[in-house]
């Protein structure tokens, strides 16, 4: 089952290891759009999900930033920051992507 713990008054974990992959996006996003402004989502993941950032970075633009805190083997451990007042540009680096897990608070 996933898991969004508090770890502190602003960061918030998400652990979609246990989340059916058909639901892990739909989860994700619901999680990011619940936090407020400054708020952290501290993901931790079986894999590294790049395509995920791709439509992370696509839906929402810099209003979230994105931290790798760890890239173990078999433990990927990225943090989503909710920054609303940064500018909504896409960086060309990430694109969009198909979904690697199959399956608005943030804006976009």
């Amino acid at each position: 089952m996933s898991e969004l713990n508090i770890i502190n008054d602003s960061v918030f974990s998400f652990d979609a290891r246990g989340v059916a992959k058909r639901f892990r996006h739909a989860s994700i996003f619901g999680a990011l759009e619940a936090l407020n402004d400054g708020e952290t989502m501290r993901f931790v993941n079986d894999h590294d999900p790049l395509p995920l950032l791709g439509q992370i970075q696509q839906r929402y633009g810099n209003q979230v930033g994105i931290n790798y805190v760890s890239r173990g083997n078999g433990e990927i451990v990225i943090d989503f920051t909710i920054q609303l007042s940064a500018h909504n540009a896409v960086p060309a680096e990430v694109g969009a992507g198909g979904s690697c897990c199959s399956g608005g608070g943030c804006g976009g």
